[in-house]
């Protein structure tokens, strides 16, 4: 084994998500989850040789600890001999970062003054960074951000329509997210259907529990559907998406909601779970709708119906379509979701193949259209091998 991989690890508030990756070969030499940190019973999960295993932690635990343990197996499993970097996710890089960075004083302060954007998130991946920077001193540690690849786009694009000195003096702006998955598969969109990167319409559609589409011509984001948050946009399993901004003033000034409530009520009670009112994973909803619970059919009708609307609304920047990627667990999964959104998109020249849909599920990439232009394409993200390529390219630079 080569000295040529990469530790990445995406640090969430209460989980750290990690994989040690062979650049050359894309291949995972370790992979796994640290989950309900600083809660009761937290555990770590990974996936070695082809076995899964756990590992127990004290009620209570946290990031440090988690990682500690993560050196240590690291460590017993001999593996530490060959790592050249450390690669972080970093969800907000606001204007700061247009390009993964080496992380120095001076990016983590600017990642800290970025915080009040993604209150939920950059400080998580701070305690990542700070953790690895003890565990892993010798190694370079390297950000890579979910906004990065957002930083193409154009003013009529990200500014919104409200006194300027907002964005001039606090940075309030659109800025997307999920920037690593929407490179990642259009790129991969170029090389499987033979598309001039610097002559290309493609729309990707990123669905998960978090969801945005993104507008991509000549490889550069244009648009995209999130915005100063990652609540904006599209109906995801807990966070509303796009509401009428009065909601926030009537629930506080008629409901007697706290600024605090009506965040947790947009952030974690909406979406498919509030709609549909059983969950917010997808395969749930899709199984109550299929016997004929009728909220479950509402939330994915609801979800259907605003995705189309959104990639409709994509072909304005682009000023046509050569692909439609879906990716992100339910757009890698889902044949009811894809082919629901198809149905509505078949004046712009889509019309799903079933059996090809139905193929293309559970890691099997594959065009779900029965025409070749413009097509639908399912493409398996992989944002974990960018952050990689991106921490192996800065760090061996150095």
């Amino acid at each position: 084994m080569s000295s040529s991989h990469v530790l990445v690890l995406n640090c969430g508030s209460s989980s750290l998500k990690f994989a040690i990756i062979d650049i050359n070969s894309g291949a995972e030499a370790l992979s796994g989850l640290a989950e309900r940190l600083a809660e009761q019973a937290p555990l770590i999960k990974y996936k070695y040789n082809g076995a899964k295993h756990n590992i127990d932690l004290s009620a209570g635990d946290a990031h440090q600890v988690a990682i500690e343990k993560l050196v240590e197996l690291v460590k017993q499993l001999k593996l530490d001999t060959h790592l050249i970097a450390v690669g972080h996710r970093v969800v907000h890089g606001g204007e700061h970062f247009t390009k993964s960075v080496l992380i120095n004083d001076n990016v983590i302060d600017a990642i800290k003054q970025t915080s009040a954007l993604a209150p939920l998130h950059n400080p998580a991946n701070l305690l990542g960074i700070e953790a690895a920077k003890k565990a892993f001193s010798h190694l370079p540690q390297v950000a890579v951000f979910d906004t990065a690849f957002h930083q193409t786009m154009d003013k009529q694009a990200f500014l919104y329509a409200i006194p300027h000195a907002l964005y001039t003096e606090h940075g309030v702006r659109r800025y997307g997210f999920h920037g690593t998955s929407h490179y990642y598969v259009s790129t991969q969109a170029h090389k499987i259907l033979a598309l001039p990167e610097n002559n290309s319409r493609i729309i990707s559609a990123h669905l998960g529990n978090g969801c945005s589409v993104t507008a991509i011509k000549n490889g550069q984001s244009v648009d995209t559907s999130m915005g100063l948050t990652p609540l904006e946009g599209l109906v995801m399993g807990t966070r509303s998406g796009d509401v009428d901004p009065g909601l926030f003033s009537f629930l506080v000034n008629q409901l007697n909601y706290s600024a605090q409530n009506v965040d947790e009520l947009l952030n974690k009670q909406s979406g498919l779970l509030g709609i549909s009112e059983l969950s917010n994973d997808c395969r749930t909803i899709e199984e109550a709708a299929a016997e004929g619970h009728v909220q479950a059919t509402l939330a994915l009708d609801i979800f259907c119906y605003r995705l189309a609307k959104q990639i409709a609304a994509f072909i304005v920047p682009l000023g046509g379509l050569d692909a439609l990627i879906f990716t992100g667990g339910i757009g890698e999964n889902s044949d009811v979701i894809r082919a629901k959104v198809v149905s509505m998109l078949e004046f712009m020249g889509l019309s799903i193949d079933h059996d090809k849909n139905l193929a293309a599920r559970f890691g099997n990439q594959g065009i779900i259209t029965s025409q070749n232009t413009p097509c639908a394409i399912v493409i398996p993200t992989n944002e974990e091998w960018v952050i990689a390529s991106d921490a192996a390219t800065i760090a061996q630079e150095q």
